[in-house]
């Protein structure tokens, strides 16, 4: 099987009630592949992010619920949707990777999909292209899509 990497190009820096323009695509992403029946790893660069990302998952509305938690919440069955940051991850098998981070993770290369993003900002781009060519270098096909 390929491996594929989807970036997506974000053309503002908007936010999004609490969440960057970023993040409520990954939030949204993430979702979508759920509905599809992928289970998801959502890699934060922060502890702090991932809160913030799992408060805006639960403040959606009821028909768009979606079921996440956290690395390291203790739950009966693993959910769908596990939203972590450096250091602190789940062992559990996930589909589809949404890479949050500011480097490429370490794990990356476990996962058949890969989407990360490429923001506004002059600075957060150079470090999305630096990713950009290492996902290439792993061997992933690369593909690109305005957000």
């Amino acid at each position: 099987m390929t491996k594929q990497a989807q970036f997506y190009l974000i053309e503002t820096a908007r936010p999004q009630g609490e969440l960057s323009a970023v993040e409520a695509l990954a939030c949204d992403l993430a979702a979508q592949a759920w509905r599809l029946g992928k289970r998801v790893l959502i890699a934060c660069e922060t502890e702090e992010q991932a809160f913030g990302l799992d408060e805006a998952l639960w403040q959606r509305d009821a028909d768009e619920f979606v079921p996440h938690n956290l690395s390291g919440e203790v739950t009966h069955f693993a959910t769908p949707i596990e939203i972590s940051w450096i250091g602190k991850r789940n062992a559990q098998r996930r589909d589809l990777l949404i890479s949050l981070q500011n480097n490429v993770p370490d794990f990356a290369r476990t996962f058949n999909h890969v989407i990360d993003f490429v923001p506004a900002e002059e600075a957060q781009k150079v470090q999305a292209r630096e990713r950009y060519k290492i996902y290439r270098q792993l061997g992933f096909a690369m593909a690109t899509e305005k957000a």
